[in-house]
């Protein structure tokens, strides 16, 4: 059975190349142009991925009420969020929407693609019956790298596959400065390198969020970053 993908996008030509281009990739794609068809398509039947434009229409936060919906339909269903400007994010992130990526509109179809093919994996991973798998310890922080999983002080942390995989980059070796172009190569996808800076703040935060006195990922000024352990 192929995947289906739910494409919610109010703009007609984005939303006709993106449904072209996905069922070239062997998709079943659902698209909707405004929230009140996705919102009633979802309720009958719950896509196997989503990818949700926040403004639609007229209603500027109409994907971030999408996602609330799809969110008590189903924890864990992939949700990707179409921004488009970067800074939108930071607006998502502080609403704590449950998205799982989020993409700004001048993303490449190959990035694109990819992002969707990260997050069923790692869909799969966490159906999959629990064997054996890697696990890295650094103090508080406790990262299950075959299911994709993170907590601090045994609290879970909602990271992104993109910010997973910086993570991972950053603490397999503590202490080492990681460059911007390693964190891409190692986050196993494309990453812009205008928007890692950004992805870097939003991690930070989320573990700011669980423990105030957070301050383990270090900012190396003209080098990278790097996760310290004190």
């Amino acid at each position: 059975m192929p995947r289906t993908i739910a494409l919610v996008e109010d703009d007609p030509a984005i939303r006709e190349n993106y449904t072209v281009a996905l069922k070239n990739q062997g998709y079943q794609v659902n698209a909707f142009r405004d929230r009140p068809s996705a919102s009633a398509a979802f309720e009958q039947t719950l896509p196997d991925l989503a990818i949700i434009d926040i403004g639609l229409n007229d209603e500027m936060e109409g994907g971030f009420l999408l996602c609330q919906q799809l969110r008590q339909l189903s924890q864990s269903l992939p949700i990707i969020f179409f921004t488009a400007r970067d800074n939108d994010v930071d607006t998502i992130s502080g609403l704590r929407m449950g998205a799982d990526d989020y993409l700004t509109k001048d993303i490449s179809m190959a990035h694109l693609l990819a992002r969707i093919a990260a997050l069923f994996r790692r869909t799969d991973l966490l159906a999959a019956p629990k064997q054996q798998s890697e696990q890295i310890r650094l103090g508080h922080l406790q990262v299950d790298v075959s299911r994709m999983t993170v907590s601090w002080k045994s609290e879970p942390v909602a990271l992104t596959v993109t910010e997973f995989w910086m993570l991972h980059a950053l603490i397999k070796h503590p202490g080492h400065v990681k460059s911007r172009q390693q964190l891409m190569d190692e986050s196993r996808m494309v990453v812009d390198d205008t928007t890692i800076t950004s992805h870097i703040k939003r991690m930070r935060k989320k573990f700011v969020q669980l423990d105030d006195t957070f301050d383990h990922i270090d900012t190396v000024y003209g080098m990278g970053y790097r996760w310290q352990n004190h």
